[in-house]
């Protein structure tokens, strides 16, 4: 934390976001890869035929990391114009190389190049720190397979799911986000060299109109800058829909992880399940004996946000004016990093938390049990139809038992009586350990073990295998 109070600062940096993300979206990163595309740019004029020198670009690369951010700062204040005094702050630096920086080029040429290239970072992180969640649930998956607990509908009791099957409805979710990022990473296209309105014209120009030389170049520079593919038609920016996709893509994952925390608050609540708590850890100010989810609730927090963050793109990308209008660069800004940066921090919660989840069995199997004479009921039916009963007379009784256990438990505050109801009526004809017998939770549970071995298997396993160099991260929480 900075020791400066008297100033806003946001809590993303603060107190959220990695510092591997904040460095992907700072301006030092910024300013370092406007250098590396000003030599790109360089080397591919050259390549074509400009009079470019060996001398020049060495000299440029020479300067490429120790920016004189206090000449940039100082030119700024007379120009009004971050790109050029860049360009001012570099020719500084790099005196025999100054008249051929930044040729034929627009602002843009560096501003939405840069862009795309650290969004293509952010969603690097995104994606490794995304599949180690995946990992560590489908851990959590295995371990708990056969677990059984109550399953809902609509919260309320409905049937019997197992505690690994739930986990892999969190796991599945975040797979499909996995695969959206992954599509959106590999669609990602470098602007390239458009000029003002698109239309290369001042590449034209250099090139003695020749159009071979000019798509050359700007191939060179998008290999060189590790792409293998320029847009193909844009005005002077590439569309803002890419934001837009981008964003929704960190928004599905805020989705999946909301979903994730809000079922482990409500797991929290009925004292199945819980987040890790620390040893010194306070639950609240005022009652000691708490243990809020305060983690899970950080996730809703920031899910929110992004959810919400991702219209900003949307909005930009619908009110584009011809070539370019100026009115998306404060929000992009904005609203672009912060969704990476609020992700990020998300992600690295669900590392610390899902690294550690406390189940509580015997929990979960005292309030499965209140439940589950209910669920039976069709199984005791059945039983005692074996033994001689008539089926619509036992189906009444059921009915009526179910009822007054219903209402003890409801009404009264008891416990569920509806299995010595049945004992203790003859025309079921039924003991208690017979009775029992038909109540093994393990008999409710369906295909659930082997739904998740199947999909751990043969779903998300092949992923991790894939990609098991970058498995095994693990995150620290500081607050």
């Amino acid at each position: 934390m900075s020791d400066r109070t008297d100033r806003y600062e946001s809590p993303f940096c603060t107190r959220y976001a990695s510092d591997e993300m904040q460095y992907v979206f700072s301006a030092d990163n910024k300013f370092k890869t406007w250098r590396k595309l000003w030599i790109a740019l360089a080397k591919a004029e050259q390549k074509q035929g400009l009079a470019i020198t060996d001398e020049q670009i060495a000299e440029l690369e020479t300067h490429a990391e120790d920016i004189n951010y206090e000449v940039a700062v100082e030119r700024e204040k007379l120009v009004r114009h971050d790109v050029m005094s860049h360009v001012y702050a570099y020719g500084m630096q790099c005196p025999k190389a100054k008249g051929i920086i930044h040729l034929g080029a627009t602002s843009c040429y560096v501003g939405d190049n840069t862009d795309i290239i650290v969004m293509r970072e952010g969603l690097r992180i995104v994606r490794r720190k995304l599949i180690n969640v995946i990992s560590l649930l489908s851990d959590f998956a295995m371990k708990y397979k056969d677990l059984p607990a109550l399953a809902y509908t609509h919260l309320q009791p409905a049937q019997l799911t197992t505690v690994g099957k739930r986990a892999t409805l969190w796991v599945n979710e975040l797979m499909m986000d996995l695969a959206e990022v992954e599509h959106r990473i590999a669609d990602l296209k470098l602007l390239g060299s458009k000029g003002t309105t698109g239309t290369q014209a001042s590449f034209m120009e250099l090139f003695d109109g020749d159009g071979e030389k000019v798509k050359a170049c700007e191939m060179d520079i998008a290999r060189m800058m590790g792409f293998d593919a320029v847009v193909p038609v844009s005005g002077q920016t590439y569309s803002r829909k890419v934001d837009s996709y981008v964003c929704f893509a960190l928004a599905g994952i805020a989705q999946s992880a909301s979903k994730f925390s809000n079922d482990l608050r409500l797991l929290a609540n009925f004292k199945e399940m819980e987040e890790p708590f620390e040893k010194n850890q306070i639950g609240s100010s005022a009652m000691p004996y708490k243990r809020n989810p305060m983690r899970s609730e950080r996730i809703t927090s920031l899910a929110r946000y992004v959810m919400a963050d991702s219209l900003n793109p949307q909005f930009t990308a619908a009110t584009q004016w011809f070539e370019r209008t100026l009115d998306d660069s404060a929000n992009k800004r904005i609203a672009v990093a912060e969704a990476f940066l609020a992700v990020d921090a998300i992600l690295g919660i669900m590392l610390n938390v899902c690294d550690g989840l406390v189940v509580y069995p015997k929990v979960i199997e005292q309030r499965l049990r209140r439940e589950l004479p209910f669920m039976a009921t069709e199984n005791i039916m059945m039983q005692a139809v074996k033994k001689g009963g008539d089926r619509q007379e036992l189906h009444e009784r059921l009915r009526e038992h179910s009822l007054a256990a219903a209402k003890v438990v409801k009404e009264e505050g008891g416990e569920n009586d509806l299995i010595e109801r049945i004992c203790a009526d003859s025309v079921f004809n039924l003991s208690r350990s017979e009775i029992e017998g038909v109540l093994d939770p393990k008999e409710f549970t369906g295909r659930s073990a082997e739904q998740v071995e199947e999909y751990i298997r043969d779903v998300v396993g092949p992923v991790l295998e894939q990609n098991r160099e970058i498995l095994g991260e693990r995150a620290q929480l500081s607050v």
